[in-house]
């Protein structure tokens, strides 16, 4: 299993307030139709119901207790069995041992509780060639005290065939260096006919597998894709959800 979530080709830049100050400084103010701003500063994020929804993956040395520190990021999206993540197919592709989806993880704290994954699905370009325009994946998670995750937390629609900067969208992680999640929005653009990008401060490893969110609260991307999310800590990349993004999200929800 992987723990490096993210290739960092040149060194990360340190987590300090100088850093988001000079984002601050340099960000464009959202216009009224597009979001919150200002765009391109990254903060923590407020913990909310809506927040909750988004948290991070770990190992765990036995069931319900996570094992060591996060190292990558999934959020929880609407399906009919109402225990659907959503992360990239790097972060669950290995097989080495058990996985555990922590929401609104911080500080140390579960206050959503630790919930089991199970059955995983990557697409078949992820599976057969581990091909950077497939780096999306869907995981299920146990019940939890008879409750499924869904009914707890909520979940974001999943959507595909977007236009790519159609609106700003959120991005929220859990940079693995950190106990608490960052979030930013912007308007992603695109990179190329398969992969789209965003500019925002501090992503560093942990945050592959973040949804990025729009307006009307739909994942329109998930950080991964280009250089397994990205080679700096201040652009990010998720694939272009398109066809096979679909056909792996309808398999899924599919399943019994």
């Amino acid at each position: 299993m992987k723990r490096i979530s993210r290739i960092w080709l040149t060194s990360r830049p340190a987590l300090a307030c100088a850093v988001v100050t000079l984002a601050l400084a340099s960000a464009s103010v959202a216009a009224a139709d597009d979001g919150p701003g200002p765009f391109g500063v990254t903060a923590e994020t407020v913990a909310t119901q809506q927040s909750a929804r988004v948290g991070a993956l770990s190992g765990a040395d036995r069931v319900g207790r996570p094992a060591g520190g996060h190292f990558c990021t999934a959020s929880v999206v609407h399906s009919p069995q109402r225990s659907l993540l959503v992360t990239a197919a790097h972060c669950v592709d290995g097989d080495d041992g058990d996985l555990v989806f922590v929401p609104g993880y911080r500080d140390g704290r579960a206050p959503y509780g630790v919930w089991k994954v199970g059955k995983r699905f990557l697409p078949e370009g992820w599976a057969k060639g581990q091909h950077e325009d497939s780096d999306v994946a869907f995981a299920y998670v146990d019940e939890l005290g008879g409750k499924r995750i869904e009914d707890v937390v909520g979940g974001n629609r999943f959507a595909t065939g977007t236009a790519t900067g159609a609106t700003a969208v959120t991005v929220t992680g859990y940079p693995d260096s950190r106990k608490v999640p960052i979030s930013c929005t912007n308007k992603p653009v695109r990179h190329s006919r398969t992969q789209q990008r965003i500019d925002c401060p501090e992503f560093t490893g942990g945050t592959s597998g973040s949804p990025w969110v729009n307006g009307d609260r739909q994942v329109v991307g998930v950080l991964g894709g280009h250089e397994k999310g990205g080679s700096t800590a201040d652009t990010s990349y998720s694939v272009v959800l398109g066809a096979e993004a679909a056909e792996l999200y309808k398999d899924a929800t599919a399943d019994p």
